[in-house]
């Protein structure tokens, strides 16, 4: 398959944004970029001066297949991941049942391959059942396709346990990946602590619950040399852990979500439960803070955090209903508009965060950039046009959003996974 993309704005090193390129695909790599090429295609597609972008790749999403295929599975989560750019996605081991063996990872590497729009990358569960005491078998599912050991959402609390899980996995050069809570401090809380859960009469989740684990992970892979990845970065103090540690030469790298740092603990009011999410929105504070570690490469990576849930089991007393927001389809055009259009960081750098940065910490060697022969999995983004986010159309079974109605600008129109075009 031989395919001609024209009139590109292309965004990727070494190419000049504000000039037009024309893009040759060929069997799903590219073959070749420059001006005003003249090739065999059998399928030619003028770009009309839009912006061509490496695919996303999403380094926090929750598949939920195998076992809650009622809440999303393979085939709704591709097809939600294409619409919002998404060319490459993970899969959280946090299934039923538990990506902790060699046969989950066959299976959804297996059906993927089958059913899926794009690319879906496992990860495995460090500890059997997601339960963080018993080591899994991490050697024969990174054999079977994993590309990093994760617990998902849940949480590590044997120090010694992580340690050695770290040292392990040293010899695959995969990135251990945790979702930083101490339960002990967390607790019963569904919200930040603050003044707004005080006044709503809500338990909250203080920002030491995330901020001691980041210190102890942090220590942990300094001293075993460990790659480690933090989930989910929601407070000021664990973009300053985070940076401390680069600065000391660990391997650290770090990841947030669009909702952490447009979103705080107010959006909370009149107990708006698709707001509720682990962790919680946090301050003002820490929205700034975080925006300066995007800005300062503190943070390393901006990732969906989608978390499907059934639209019932939100529409509960905040109290009870379950954490979880729907967020492949907005995370690029809520990032291109808070962070670009409001000039924070230059669309290139965007890419970066979204593309290029979870390309190396996976190893993902063909992804990331648009050059020759690399993979053909690119989107094509209109920068000017402009839309209301409307739940209700979205692909993914989970058709909520706390940015419901909001207006952001960067519509995805065109999304090409190698080579093909699926959206």
């Amino acid at each position: 398959m031989k395919t001609l993309l024209k009139n590109c704005h292309v965004v990727s090193p070494g190419f000049q944004e504000e000039e037009l390129y024309d893009i040759y695909v060929v069997n799903g790599m590219i073959e070749e970029i420059g001006k005003n090429l003249e090739v065999e295609a059998g399928k030619t597609m003028d770009i009309g001066g839009n912006t061509v972008l490496p695919g996303l790749i999403d380094m926090h999403c929750n598949i939920c297949d195998p076992g809650f295929e009622y809440l999303e599975n393979i085939e709704t989560v591709s097809r939600s991941a294409a619409r919002g750019g998404f060319t490459t996605i993970t899969c959280e081991p946090n299934t039923n049942p538990v990506i902790d063996n060699k046969t989950v990872v066959e299976y959804i590497v297996s059906k993927s391959k089958n059913h899926a729009l794009v690319n879906i990358h496992p990860y495995g569960s460090m500890s059997i059942g997601c339960k963080g005491q018993k080591m899994a078998e991490i050697g024969e599912m990174f054999n079977a396709g994993i590309v990093g050991v994760s617990d998902g959402d849940e949480f590590t609390d044997e120090a010694s346990f992580l340690r050695n899980v770290m040292l392990y996995v040293k010899m695959f050069d995969m990135p251990v990946i945790t979702h930083c809570e101490d339960r002990g401090l967390s607790g019963s809380g569904v919200m930040n602590t603050g003044f707004t859960a005080s006044r709503l009469g809500l338990a909250g989740m203080p920002r030491e619950a995330e901020e001691v684990m980041v210190a102890r992970n942090i220590i942990l892979a300094e001293n075993t040399g460990a790659r480690l990845h933090i989930a989910h970065v929601s407070t000021k103090g664990s973009v300053q852990l985070i940076r401390e540690a680069k600065k000391r030469g660990a391997k650290v790298t770090g990841e947030t979500c669009p909702h952490y740092f447009l979103l705080t603990e107010e959006t909370v009011e009149n107990y708006n439960t698709f707001a509720k999410v682990n962790p919680p929105l946090r301050t003002k504070e820490d929205v700034e803070a975080i925006i300066k570690g995007i800005g300062d490469g503190s943070i390393d990576v901006i990732a969906s955090g989608h978390s499907p849930s059934n639209e019932g089991d939100k529409n509960m007393v905040f109290t009870n209903a379950v954490y979880g927001i729907s967020s492949l389809e907005t995370a690029f055009s809520l990032s291109y508009t808070g962070l670009v259009k409001s000039k924070l960081i230059s669309l290139s750098k965007l890419v970066a965060l979204m593309s290029t940065m979870p390309a190396e910490i996976l190893k993902l060697e063909n992804k990331g950039r648009i050059a020759k022969g690399m993979d053909a999995d690119l989107i094509v983004v209109d920068l000017r046009q402009g839309y209301r986010i409307d739940p209700k159309h979205f692909a993914s079974k989970a058709k909520f959003s706390p940015f419901a109605d909001w207006e952001v600008q960067g519509r995805v129109i065109y999304t090409m996974v190698g080579g093909k075009l699926i959206m």
